[in-house]
C-alpha cells in the first residue's frame, strides 16, 4: 500500500496545491490574493494532465528506422504528446487571463480606491443608497 502512495506522489501535490489555491480563493478579501489563488489553482491542473500523459518508460514519439528491411520496431512504448501540447497553450492561456484579471483589479482600484471586496461592496451600498435617496 505504501508503495503505491510513493508512487503516486504528484497526485497527493496536485491535490495539495488545489486545495491551497480553492481556499485562497474563498477565504481571501484581497482581489489580487484571489488571483494568486487562482493561478495556483491552475497549475495544479497544469500538473495533473502532465502527470497523466507521462507514461513509464515511455519515450518520444519519433519514428526511427530499424533493420535491414526499414521496419520500425514494434516493441517502442511512445508517450502521447497531446496532453502536453494542450498544456502549453492552456499556459499561454492562463497568462492571458491573469494579465486580464490584474488590469481589472487596477480599474477597480481606480474606481472604488481599494482593492478588499467588502470594502468595495460597501462603497456600492453607499452609492445604491444615496441615489435611491435622491
Amino acid at each position: 500500500m505504501s508503495d503505491l502512495l510513493l508512487s503516486h506522489w504528484n497526485y497527493f501535490i496536485v491535490v495539495l496545491l488545489m486545495m491551497i489555491g480553492l481556499f485562497n480563493v474563498i477565504s481571501s478579501m484581497n482581489l489580487v490574493k484571489k488571483l494568486v489563488g487562482l493561478s495556483i489553482f491552475q497549475t495544479s491542473v497544469f500538473l495533473l494532465y502532465i502527470s497523466l500523459g507521462k507514461i513509464e518508460s515511455g519515450t518520444a514519439p519519433i519514428i526511427i528506422k530499424s533493420g535491414h528491411d526499414g521496419h520500425g520496431n514494434m516493441d517502442i512504448l511512445y508517450s502521447n504528446p497531446l496532453p502536453h501540447v494542450l498544456i502549453l497553450t492552456a499556459i499561454v492561456v492562463g497568462v492571458a487571463t491573469t494579465a486580464l484579471g490584474l488590469a481589472l483589479v487596477l480599474r477597480i482600484k481606480a474606481s472604488f480606491n481599494s482593492i478588499e471586496e467588502d470594502e468595495i461592496l460597501n462603497v456600492k451600498r453607499a452609492i445604491n443608497s444615496r441615489s435611491k435617496s435622491s
